[in-house]
C-alpha cells in the first residue's frame, strides 16, 4: 500500500470519527425502561393509591473519581422526579405534589389573598362569591428510600492482539448502582413492603491501530479508539422503575391493594416478576444454609 493511499484512509477515518450521527440530533423523549414497559402494561387497579414522594435522595455520599470535580456526585440528584414519573405512568398511582409543597400553599395564599371587585360604590358586592379552593388530596401512602449503593469496577477486563503491526484491544468495566424503595401507611406509620433493585452500568473501549515502515526511515502509524459509557442517570432512572414494578406486583399478591379484576392476578407480567421474586428466594436458602453448617461445623470442631 502506497504512503498516500494510507494517508487518505487515515484521513478518513478521522473526518469519520469527527462526529457521531445522533450528536446533533434534536431533543427526543427518554427512552422507557423494560421494566416501565411492562409496569404500563399491568392490569389496571380496583383504583388507583394516592402517594406522595417526599424525597427520593442520593445515599451513597460517592462523588465522580478524577480529574472530574470533587463536587460532581456520581449519580444523579433528581431522583425523585424519575420516581414520580414511575408512579403517574404506571396506572396505579395518582401522585400529589410534596417536594414542592411549600411553593404550592404560598401559591394558593395568593389565590385566597385576592379581593373581590369593588362595585360602584367602591365597596365589594354581597352577592358575589369568594374565592372557593378545593382542599389539597391526602395521600394514602408515602413513598420513601433513595439511592443506596453506586460500587465501581465490580467487574473489569480486556483482550488484545498484535500481528504483523496490526493491532486490537478491548477493555470493559462494570458499575452498580442500587435503589431502596419502600411504602408507608401514613394512617398507622407501618413499612407496607420494601424492595431493592440492583442495575448494572456497563463501559467499555475498543482501540484498534495499524504501524508499517514505508521505507527505511519513515514508519507510519495510525490508531483509532472508540469508548462508550451507559448514562448513570438511565440505570438509576430503570432501577427505579423496577423498584415500583415489584412493589406493586408484591402489594397485589399481599392483598395491598387490589385488581379490578382479581383473575387478572394470572396475568404474564404478574407470574414473571413473582416467579422472579420466588427464584431468587430459593437460590439464596442454599447459600445461607452453606454458611450455617460450615459456622456449626466450626463451633463443634472447637476452633
Amino acid at each position: 500500500m502506497s504512503l498516500a493511499a494510507m494517508c487518505a484512509i487515515a484521513l478518513s477515518a478521522c473526518g469519520a470519527l469527527r462526529q457521531p450521527a445522533d450528536a446533533s440530533g434534536p431533543a427526543k423523549l427518554t427512552p422507557p425502561s423494560p421494566s416501565m414497559v411492562e409496569l404500563m402494561q399491568l392490569p389496571p387497579p380496583e383504583r388507583k393509591i394516592v402517594a406522595a414522594v417526599y424525597g427520593f435522595r442520593d445515599e451513597t455520599g460517592q462523588y465522580k473519581p478524577s480529574p472530574d470535580s470533587a463536587f460532581s456526585t456520581a449519580v444523579t440528584q433528581g431522583a425523585s422526579a424519575f420516581l414520580i414519573k414511575a408512579l403517574r405512568d404506571s396506572g396505579w398511582y395518582t401522585p400529589v405534589e410534596r417536594e414542592g409543597l411549600q411553593s404550592l400553599l404560598t401559591e394558593r395564599r395568593v389565590l385566597r389573598a385576592i379581593e373581590v371587585s369593588p362595585g360602584p360604590n367602591g365597596k365589594p358586592p354581597a352577592t358575589e362569591p369568594a374565592t372557593a379552593i378545593p382542599n389539597l388530596i391526602p395521600a394514602s401512602i408515602i413513598f420513601e428510600g433513595g439511592i443506596v449503593g453506586y460500587d465501581t469496577n465490580t467487574r473489569t477486563g480486556g483482550l488484545g492482539a498484535k500481528f504483523l503491526g496490526i493491532s486490537l484491544s478491548t477493555q470493559f468495566s462494570v458499575d452498580q448502582v442500587t435503589v431502596n424503595l419502600r411504602a408507608v401507611d401514613v394512617n398507622t406509620g407501618a413499612i407496607l413492603d420494601s424492595v431493592s433493585t440492583t442495575k448494572t452500568i456497563y463501559s467499555y473501549e475498543v482501540h484498534p491501530g495499524y504501524y508499517h515502515f514505508v521505507n527505511y526511515y519513515d514508519l507510519l502509524e495510525l490508531e483509532a479508539g472508540y469508548t462508550s459509557n451507559e448514562p448513570a442517570q438511565l440505570a438509576v432512572k430503570a432501577a427505579i422503575d423496577a423498584a415500583v414494578l415489584h412493589l406493586t406486583v408484591q402489594g397485589i399478591e399481599n392483598n395491598l391493594w387490589r385488581l379490578r379484576n382479581p383473575a387478572d392476578i394470572n396475568s404474564a407480567i404478574i407470574q414473571r416478576v413473582l416467579h422472579e421474586e420466588e427464584t431468587r428466594v430459593k437460590a439464596s436458602v442454599p447459600q445461607a444454609s452453606g454458611a450455617a453448617d460450615q459456622a456449626e461445623q466450626v463451633v463443634m470442631s472447637g476452633h
